[in-house]
């Protein structure tokens, strides 16, 4: 090794000498959280605290919640009883101009997201034991 490959401030190696190594890289920028944004109100008297509402977005689909009352209600004037294909079809005529755009696009699976969630309300009423499970095919209440 040559004199130039010592450090003049250390008398060690460039490569084992602190002086010697180049400068280490830039920090990376700190990642920011996305901010929640939120509407004040206030109400009409000065010392009432004013209230923070949160706005959501508004829904792309029709969630399962809404399905589960007009499952029980389509099962009772059919006495009880009645095939899973005639249920979803009940509840298309009832909902008809209710459901949302969202919910005629259809799941990986390929079935109506409208579908997807009356059967996902299904098995919520099954587990609450406002249904139970019957033949194949048939939907039926206790």
């Amino acid at each position: 090794m040559s004199e130039t490959d010592y450090c003049e401030l250390c008398d060690l190696p460039r490569s084992q000498c602190i002086h010697g190594r180049p400068p280490a890289p830039p920090a990376p920028a700190p990642v920011k959280k996305p901010v929640t944004r939120t509407r004040k109100t206030t109400t009409s008297s000065s010392a009432a605290a004013p209230k923070v509402v949160t706005k959501s977005a508004p829904r792309k689909w029709t969630p399962p919640a809404a399905f589960a009352p007009l499952i029980l209600e389509i099962l009772e004037t059919a006495g009880g009883s009645m095939s899973a294909d005639d249920v979803l079809d009940e509840l298309e005529s009832q909902l008809a101009d209710s459901l949302l755009p969202g919910d005629f696009e259809t799941t990986p699976e390929g079935e109506l997201r409208w579908r997807y969630a009356a059967r996902r309300a299904r098995q919520t009423l099954l587990a609450d034991g406002s249904m139970v499970k019957g033949s194949p095919g048939v939907w039926q209440l206790p």
